[in-house]
């Protein structure tokens, strides 16, 4: 193949990239919801212990375990953010509407996503299927 040739394909893998990424940035959200629901934390050490296994355990290479760590400790810090700011406007939104004393529209059902079809239908404990 020719250098040309290379950075086509990669284009078209980052295309991708950014396709599954938002994708999960969407099931972010809406774990964000959930927690919020449930008076759980954004910050959970141990579900991220369980994601940077999963990472390594499918990596064939060739990047090394601890670079493919570092990018998925990013891509989770990205994710935790969006968590926060989501739940710090329904909150601010939450508290506009009770100063002004106007109802809010209900939030979407927290066991759908927003939009139907948006999210996978992949399990969130982390465990191989």
């Amino acid at each position: 193949m020719t250098i040309e040739e290379l950075r086509i394909r990669i284009d078209e893998v980052d295309r991708q990239l950014v396709e599954l990424l938002s994708e999960r940035a969407r099931a972010a959200q809406m774990i964000g919801y959930l927690k919020a629901a449930t008076s759980l934390p954004v910050y959970e050490p141990n579900r991220e212990k369980i994601i940077y296994a999963n990472v390594r355990a499918a990596n064939k290479g060739p990047l090394p375990d601890i670079e493919l760590t570092h990018i998925y400790e990013r891509i989770i810090d990205v994710m935790r953010a969006l968590q926060r700011n989501e739940l710090a406007s329904q909150r601010n939104a939450q508290q506009e509407g009770h100063a002004a004393g106007t109802e809010l529209p209900q939030q979407p059902r927290l066991s759908e996503p927003p939009v139907a079809g948006e999210l996978s239908d992949a399990p969130e404990t982390g465990k191989k299927q």
